[in-house]
């Protein structure tokens, strides 16, 4: 059997490619070598129209077995706890990745302060809501103050990779944009264009109604959990036998899995629904994106939450529904994210063994193995998921912290492993990804801190329900409203306040760039007053020649 893989039928015995390009099975030879002149040439679009048109499949960098090797025995192969190589992350993921396993990181080494001040609230102070206002205090200023720090390490890091001043970059139609060839009138270029009002009416009348129903159904859904809850409480009252009460987890466990269901089932859906709004820019395909599914996840996630907090007030069952949510939802995202696809894969690589075994093939077979094999694995679409994951994890951790402050030692228990399985995701699940490069989190870190600013709410509004704060003001509720508001309010002053006092770069880091500014400037105007002097130096000479004239 002859193996028609052109880019490995070579008589160079050292040729390693870096770039697998798949192409389509009926594209002739003529298009390949195009593409091949349009890579060479200085102007290398070709490969995204290609990929519009669908000639071209998919376009992924090999992995490096070697360098592969020794991150991974720094990284994730010896289960301890240690800070991650997130330099060497860089070095062969790029900076965007990088920065998500630093936020990881650091974001676990965070939950550390609250776990360790939440396990004796848990033990010792269950009911005494009372004496949660200090440690709701403490989670609020907490919040705030580990974001800011963040902002100082990732500017840190991104400071000594070189990209904390990256210019964006002008952006190119992004692939499947589609539209009527015309003239760029910015650019100059032929591309798709497409009205601005086409797009804006596919958003406004199609993709926003269906949100809407998508969070009426989250809703639905919701209610069906409750009249499963009362079942439960019904049937173990009136039997009141051991398998009972473990029933009584079951319909929030049920709800934690339809819920995950609900989120990958919408993330579809969104993605398409914002792929067929045709946006031209990448950037503007993400906002769209990231818009859709984080205020649809918010409420699916939370929205049981605020209604047994606010609605039927039971702090027992909102400390359930809590635990239940948070702890299934992580052990699922492991499963899922992770450890199911490290098995498939594991299946996937003992086929691809066998089939080139079993092939008559005169080339290197151990990279026509890596090849076949690392072109069947998943892509890896970005720290999308990732984040948002996060994201909701630190929701559960903040929203309801008064209530149940067990919730950060779970959290960190889940981000220790979770390292280890995203590293494992990156390395041997995943097709390598092209590095990008990136100055932060982008709008991640808008994200959390708005969710900050609505734990601040919630938690005061919890804590003016409990019976101890209501029995100080048994006759008055309009004082006690009034006072939960000026608290809430306070507090929020604290958060910006502190915002505001810790720099979002550390001192070293604001000289250093304040120095990298003046020597600019002082090369810009030793440029300018070498052009200058170059200037009155000819002037003579040619005044000179208009009198010879």
């Amino acid at each position: 059997m002859k193996v028609t893989l052109s880019a490995l039928d070579t008589s160079e015995s050292s040729f390693m490619p870096l770039v697998v390009i798949e192409f389509a099975q009926d594209v002739k030879e003529e298009t390949k070598e195009w593409l091949k002149n349009r890579i060479i040439a200085p102007k290398k679009d070709g490969v995204r129209r290609l990929l519009t048109s669908g000639i071209v499949i998919q376009v992924f960098p090999l992995h490096d077995n070697e360098a592969l090797k020794k991150l991974e025995d720094t990284w994730y192969t010896r289960f301890a706890l240690k800070y991650q190589p997130i330099d060497s992350i860089r070095g062969y993921f790029g900076e965007t990745i990088a920065l998500y396993f630093g936020f990881l990181e650091y974001f676990t080494f965070a939950l550390i302060p609250m776990a360790v001040i939440g396990l004796p609230y848990y033990l010792f102070v269950w009911e005494d809501y009372d004496k949660y206002v200090i440690f709701a205090s403490f989670n609020l200023i907490w919040s705030t103050v580990i974001l800011e720090v963040w902002k100082r390490g990732c500017a840190n890091m991104t400071y000594r990779w070189g990209t904390l001043l990256m210019k964006r970059k002008f952006e190119e139609p992004r692939p499947g944009f589609h539209g009527v060839l015309g003239i760029n009138s910015i650019t100059g270029k032929e591309e798709p264009l497409y009205p601005s009002y086409k797009r804006q009416l596919r958003i406004y009348l199609v993709s926003l109604p269906f949100v809407c129903l998508c969070l009426y159904f989250s809703l639905y859904v919701m209610m069906i959990y409750f009249d499963l809850e009362v079942w439960a409480l019904g049937l173990h009252e009136n039997s009141g036998s051991e398998w009972t009460s473990v029933l009584l987890y079951v319909p929030s466990i049920i709800y934690a899995i339809v819920i995950e269901i609900m989120n990958r089932l919408y993330r579809y859906a969104a993605e398409f629904l914002t792929s067929w709004e045709n946006h031209r820019l990448e950037s503007a395909y993400q906002n769209h994106l990231i818009l859709k599914v984080l205020v649809f996840n918010f409420l699916n996630c939370f929205a049981s939450l605020f209604y047994i907090a606010f609605v039927l007030k039971d702090m027992k069952l909102l400390r359930q529904s809590l635990a239940t949510l948070l702890i299934t939802s992580q052990i699922l995202n492991q499963i899922v994210e992770s450890l199911l696809p490290y098995w498939l894969q594991r299946k996937h690589g003992v086929r691809v063994k066998r089939k080139v075994q079993a092939l008559k093939v005169d080339i290197d077979a151990t990279l026509y193995e890596q090849v076949i094999l690392e072109k069947e694995m998943g892509t890896y679409l970005g720290t999308f998921d990732d984040y948002l994951e996060l994201f909701l994890q630190f929701g559960y951790v903040s929203l309801f912290s008064c209530v149940y402050p067990l919730a950060a030692a779970f959290a960190v228990l889940n981000n220790f492993t979770e390292v280890n399985s995203d590293a494992l995701k990156m390395c041997r699940v995943f097709k390598r990804p092209f590095s990008e490069p990136s100055a932060g989190i982008g709008v991640w870190q808008l994200a959390f801190e708005t969710m900050s600013v609505i734990s601040v709410v919630t938690n005061c509004a919890l804590i003016g329900m409990s019976p101890q704060v209501n029995a100080i003001f048994p006759e008055s509720k309009a004082d006690l409203i009034l006072i939960v508001v000026v608290v809430e309010h306070a507090l929020l002053a604290l958060k910006f306040i502190l915002a505001f006092a810790i720099p979002d770069k550390p001192r070293h880091i604001q000289m250093k760039l304040a120095r990298l500014e003046f020597e600019s400037l002082e090369a810009l105007k030793q440029q300018q007053m070498k052009l200058v002097t170059e200037n009155l130096k000819e002037e003579p000479k040619e005044s000179g020649k208009e009198k010879a004239i």
